[in-house]
């Protein structure tokens, strides 16, 4: 990964989608015991496979349930099949098996910073099991055969993850989304398809799978992830020699309600979090563990809070988030004179 990319690319995903040959799509599925035969073919190869958690998402609270959404682990699909659905993760959450979501099978990897490389090699190897020990439904003219058109042929997405403050704030995001979308890339949101853009957070994958090779694929998102963060460096570079002064007093008046404010939103916390980490890439101030910081999305979300033991029903979820987040802010963020 380019060094220089490291403020900016977030994490980088490969998922694949399969389907068991011989049932319908898990919309259609029309006996439960199809779809519980589904299940059970996934945890062998799972449990085969090495050190994976698997977990029926009927045995789960909501809660719990709630929590893997908001860190990105499962998706709001996978919930409302709360009683006929499954997932595997990794214990470090980077190998992820969703079953019976869209499709019976959606299997990813996901790495930090930009590399699809390597998320492929690695979902590789757990799709070579799997296609071994499943009889997935293939076509000879279409490939893997899926649920929607849009994953005909591989099956395959390759996503990364882009914090991009500057452009956002240039107004270059409408611009680059709709050359996106005539290049063949799609562009969105924080949370994926069809969801409202907080943080400047931005979801960068290929639209199609159909009549590209896999490595095609992953050669085209990352050329066109790479000159979306060269496009970033250039508008950072304009913003300052244009916006200095103003822009280091809104990124520590940002600090300054993190650590002080009373109540926060879970909208309003995604924004200052956002200004706070957009200081950090400017070298405005210094966060000391950026993991950690980034982390901090997901754990102040409502579900997390209580997963955590932090919230519970009869507290006020904006007041426990305000003081949460004063407390690690105090920890990981240094000013710089």
């Amino acid at each position: 990964m380019n060094e220089n990319f490291e403020s900016i690319a977030i994490s980088s995903r490969i998922r694949l989608a399969r389907n068991v040959s011989g049932f319908n799509f898990f919309t259609k599925l029309r006996d439960e015991n199809d779809a519980v035969f589904i299940i059970n073919s996934v945890e062998k190869v799972v449990k085969a496979f090495g050190d994976v958690y698997f977990m029926r998402l009927k045995e789960m609270p909501i809660n719990e349930c709630n929590a893997l959404l908001e860190r990105h682990i499962i998706s709001k699909e996978l919930i409302e099949n709360k009683d006929i659905s499954a997932v595997a993760v990794s214990p470090d959450e980077s190998l992820i098996v969703m079953v019976n979501e869209e499709d019976h099978i959606r299997e990813q990897f996901i790495v930090s910073g930009f590399n699809l490389y390597k998320p492929y090699r690695q979902i590789k190897q757990f799709d070579d099991m799997l296609l071994s020990e499943i009889d997935v439904a293939y076509s000879k003219d279409y490939g893997f055969i899926t649920s929607s058109p849009a994953n005909l042929g591989t099956g395959m997405r390759a996503s990364v993850m882009l914090f991009l403050p500057a452009m956002e704030r240039n107004k270059d995001m409408e611009a680059v989304k709709k050359e996106a979308k005539e290049l063949g890339f799609t562009v969105r949101g924080f949370y994926g398809e069809g969801t409202t853009n907080y943080g400047a957070f931005y979801q960068i994958s290929n639209q199609n799978s159909l009549g590209l090779s896999e490595k095609e694929i992953v050669d085209g998102v990352s050329e066109y992830v790479y000159n979306i963060c060269q496009m970033e460096l250039s508008a950072r570079e304009d913003i300052l020699a244009s916006n200095h002064d103003a822009l280091i007093d809104e990124i520590y008046r940002a600090c300054g309600i993190l650590k002080e404010s009373f109540i926060l939103q879970e909208a309003e916390m995604i924004k200052l979090l956002s200004l706070v980490k957009f200081g950090d890439a400017l070298g405005f101030l210094k966060i000391k563990d950026h993991k950690a910081f980034d982390n901090l999305i997901v754990e102040a979300s409502r579900a997390n809070l209580m997963e955590m033991g932090i919230l519970s029903q009869n507290m006020q979820e904006e007041r426990v988030r305000s003081k949460y987040i004063a407390k690690k802010i105090c920890e990981l963020i240094d000013k710089l004179d």
